[in-house]
């Protein structure tokens, strides 16, 4: 299907849209090549134009100078790894290229002409992976193109209200393709722009974010990395890329010293992404100690979030009497220290928790707005890919069915296996936002087996809203039912109370079923895995 194209048919970014040809990253011009300076915008003699960045809350560049440091200075071995080519990736013969699709990967929300080019293949793989979520990125075989592999991602909506959650979504679709390349072995990667029309996300931030990501990357990576190739179809995303690579991939000090004025007021943290003002860390000197009080050990504890993977409490000593406070609120994660405001709050305003009194467990604290779910759901996703959570899978306590009478997946809970006393909930927590991660892309059911569970004891109606919290508002739109096979007055008792206190639009889907032929007409018996004691 593909040929050979000319070396000359595509140096100095001209554009080679065919389906026909392969291009070879060595007709790809490199972003250090002396003939970029001659098209692109990062002429020294010629200051670019900078467009304010609306993703910013300030639009203002701080001002340059001497004694300014560049927080992106000149490194030569990253720009030798960056490429800037007019055309689509798949035409490139590199080890992966990105695909920007939608969270069920269909092949019509994908990029157009990607899976012409690939072949019917991709498509059929496509429909196995169980959809992705808006910031991840999932791999597949490349079939008819040049290259080897294919990383799907879903770029995030656009909304000006939660342009936060959005700029961090788009960087972490940049960052999860590079992890997954290394990951496989793989260094050379081509990428279009992942963002659609339909998303409203604006193209000059959306560059930003981009640019910026896989400089940070490159920074901590570039070992790993041969090869960055940034792909535009239009002149105006060319002409973007031509202005803003300069600023994040100087190359020489004069182009240095221009960025430094030039730059967005907030370029991100360590890895590209926004920096939150709320969740930033402030550390005070510490007050002046006597020499003689020999320094604590830091010992590493398990938090209670364990989002950060960083976290340290200081040991017990009589140092601690010295430390300042807001030193020491080193030593806590957002959501813990979210969590003792809310638990602040609730006791300025009763003197009491009177959901605590009842035997409820924790009610209080303000609801979390749509962005702060989306975040909270995002780091307990990225701690649980990156833990091996085997021993809650072989408690059998949560596990993927089948499809219910409609089509839709279905996941099992078995309440007899919750053993609260020899369980780490918060691993528990982890192991089910995994679990549930590919289900509540769409319409589900869950199908809950209480047989036998009343001789548990159970989790209170706190821990169930923040399970709630953390599994996020997807989870509440998708979910079709609940099931509850052999119901008791107690779970009866509460579920009503997860009506009145927790949620009333998910309880109030509960469907109590008596026996397992009833439950049968919802979900066929061949797609459940049953334990024997639910047929005693």
């Amino acid at each position: 299907m593909y040929q050979r194209v000319a070396t000359g048919a595509t140096r100095g970014g001209m554009a080679t849209d065919s389906g026909d040809v392969v291009v070879t990253l060595d007709q790809v011009p490199r972003w250090s090549d002396a003939d970029q300076r001659a098209y692109g915008g990062g002429d020294p003699s010629s200051p670019f134009t900078y467009f304010s960045d609306p993703l910013t809350s300030s639009s203002g560049a701080e001002a340059g100078g001497d004694g300014v440091v560049s927080r992106f200075p000149v490194d030569h071995e990253i720009n030798s790894k960056i490429y800037l080519w007019r055309g689509n990736p798949w035409n490139l013969e590199v080890d992966a290229v990105v695909n920007s699709t939608n969270e069920s990967l269909d092949e019509a929300h994908s990029s157009p002409g990607l899976h012409a080019a690939a072949g019917p293949g991709l498509a059929e793989e496509c429909a196995t992976l169980g959809g992705c979520r808006t910031g991840m990125a999932k791999m597949t075989n490349a079939y008819d193109l040049p290259a080897r592999k294919v990383i799907h991602t879903v770029g995030p909506k656009y909304a000006v209200k939660y342009h936060t959650a959005a700029e961090n979504a788009l960087s972490h679709c940049y960052r999860s393709c590079l992890e997954l390349l290394i990951e496989n072995g793989l260094q050379s990667i081509a990428t279009g722009c992942i963002y659609t029309e339909a998303k409203n996300y604006p193209r000059e931030p959306a560059a930003h974010v981009a640019i910026r990501t896989v400089r940070r990357f490159l920074e901590k990576q570039k070992d790993k990395i041969t090869a960055v190739v940034f792909c535009t179809t239009t002149s105006s995303d060319t002409e973007i890329y031509k202005r803003l690579l300069p600023l994040y991939f100087p190359r020489d000090r004069h182009e240095e010293e221009i960025a430094v004025s030039k730059l967005p007021a907030d370029v991100g943290d360590e890895n590209g992404e926004t920096v939150i003002d709320e969740r930033k860390i402030r550390i005070k000197p510490l007050p002046a100690v006597s020499a003689c009080i020999p320094k604590p050990s830091a010992s590493p504890v398990d938090s209670p979030v364990a989002d950060v993977g960083l976290t340290k409490r200081q040991n017990s000593f009589k140092l601690d009497s010295y430390l300042d406070p807001a030193f020491m609120s080193l030593s806590k994660d957002p959501d813990q220290r979210r969590k003792e405001q809310w638990e602040k709050a609730a006791e300025a305003q009763s003197g009491f928790n009177c959901a605590k009194l009842l035997g409820f467990g924790d009610l209080g604290g303000p609801p979390l707005s749509a962005a702060e779910e989306y975040s909270l759901h995002s780091r307990y996703l990225a701690k649980a890919n990156s833990l091996n959570l085997s021993e809650i899978a072989e408690m059998k306590i949560v596990y993927r069915g089948g499809v219910d009478s409609e089509g839709r997946p279905v996941m099992v809970v078995v309440g007899a296996h919750f053993l609260l006393r020899c369980l780490d909930l918060e691993r528990f927590v982890l192991y089910v936002v995994k679990e549930f991660e590919p289900l509540i892309q769409k319409p589900y059911t869950i199908v809950y087996f209480h047989s036998a569970a009343n001789l548990q004891l159970q989790p209170d109606l706190g821990w169930m809203k923040r399970l709630q919290q953390i599994l996020g508002r997807k989870h509440k739109r998708n979910l079709h039912a609940i099931y509850v096979l052999h119901p008791t007055l107690g779970v009866r008792a509460a579920i009503f109370a997860l009506q009145l206190f927790v949620d009333g639009e998910v309880w109030k889907k509960v469907v109590y079923v008596d026996r397992l032929l009833q439950l049968f007409r919802y979900v066929p018996r061949e797609q459940l895995t049953i334990p024997d004691f639910v047929f005693q």
